[in-house]
């Protein structure tokens, strides 16, 4: 099938979301684009178990699908909507994992408290503002909380994370989730302590220069 490395790509992605816990049942979802005009993605309400390279419907830039059985992820105008403003993306992934829950549910943004976010991410990870699932406008509102960055809380839902290949979004996706607890650990602890403005600065610096 044409395509085909695409698919496993994607599917290793998403097997590598469901075996770090960042989803549960059918929940979350991860698309790839494929080119200009394609976007391979995860199918809704179908089990992960069950899902092979095939099973991954195709969609053009306008939401539409174009190759495919399986009805593509609800989530898709959002997906397309990040694509559109970020053309370095290659991959979006969508997760629910536990303490990114917590921190979007809590109104909680992740400062950049450890060396690795900010070279890896872009910084800390901001919290877009709530719009309700599955509509453009939430991507959008993902991309004004993005700025530059890989990775951004969306309030009383999840995280949405950036990858310029599957590999990458799926590790953005582990490391937010990671620093997310300890970050929630901190606070229960009763001090965050975060990297200083000048460390930043170098960081992001490094950040900026990644092929």
């Amino acid at each position: 099938m044409e395509d085909y490395q695409a698919r496993q790509d994607l599917l290793e992605a998403v097997q590598g979301m469901v075996a770090s816990g960042l989803v549960t049942g059918t929940s979350g979802n991860v698309s790839l684009r494929l080119d200009d005009q394609r976007v391979l993605i995860t199918p809704t309400g179908y089990p992960y178990d069950k899902l092979g390279p095939d099973d991954l419907p195709v969609i053009d830039m306008e939401g539409d699908q174009v190759e495919g059985e399986l009805p593509p992820s609800s989530e898709r105008r959002t997906h397309l909507a990040v694509f559109q403003a970020r053309p370095e993306a290659q991959v979006v992934m969508h997760t629910h994992s536990v303490y990114v829950s917590v921190c979007a549910v809590a109104g909680l943004e992740i400062p950049p408290i450890i060396d690795e976010l900010v070279i890896r991410v872009g910084g800390g990870v901001p919290l877009a503002e709530y719009v309700f699932p599955g509509t453009w406008e939430l991507g959008e509102a993902a991309i004004a909380a993005l700025g530059e960055r890989r990775a951004v809380l969306l309030r009383n839902h999840g995280l949405l994370v950036i990858g310029r290949d599957a590999r990458e979004a799926l590790e953005i996706a582990q490391l937010v989730e990671r620093l997310a607890q300890v970050f929630v650990h901190a606070r229960l602890l009763g001090n965050v302590t975060e990297l200083t403005p000048d460390v930043v600065r170098r960081e992001l610096d490094m950040f900026r220069g990644q092929a």
